[in-house]
């Protein structure tokens, strides 16, 4: 069985199910998910993605939605969702909400697991890759396997 450590911030929509259960045809797939609520910190670095992709509504309403601590019970329904999919789906799939030092937990989930590969889906996020701080970036320089990043669906594509 193929084991991958799947680091999403969003709930798993149909696109992003089947792009990620049918990757590697009919051999079956373990995931293990981590779940990144939304931090607080990332707020100004979302609003600028936001207007760079020309999504000025979006950039508008970042204060809106919850961050830090208040982030933490919709990231546990949105990892319990991902994870009913996956299974729903066919797979094994277990997982975590991941509330500090995200590159070191995947790092000793990818050890603990002996996982075969890390997927990033997540939204873009133009500046941190531009700098190579995103979780691709760093995860590839700490995991020791193939990192693949993939741009996250928006529930209305």
């Amino acid at each position: 069985m193929f084991t991958t450590v799947l680091m999403i911030e969003k709930p798993l929509v149909p696109a992003d199910l089947e792009l990620v259960t049918t990757l590697h045809g009919d051999e079956p797939v373990s995931f293990v998910v981590l779940m990144q609520p939304r931090g607080d910190q990332d707020r100004l670095l979302r609003a600028v993605d936001d207007v760079a992709l020309g999504e000025l509504d979006k950039a508008v309403r970042e204060g809106q939605q919850p961050e830090g601590g208040d982030a933490l019970l919709p990231a546990e329904r949105a990892l319990a969702h991902s994870l009913k999919s996956l299974r729903d789906a066919g797979s094994e799939a277990v997982g975590e909400v991941v509330e500090r030092h995200p590159i070191e937990l995947l790092k000793s989930v990818v050890e603990q697991t002996h996982a075969d590969e890390v997927i990033v889906l997540t939204a873009p996020h133009l500046v941190e890759e531009f700098f190579h701080r995103d979780w691709t970036s760093r995860a590839r320089h700490k995991v020791g396997v193939p990192v693949l990043k993939l741009f996250a669906h928006n529930p209305d594509d």
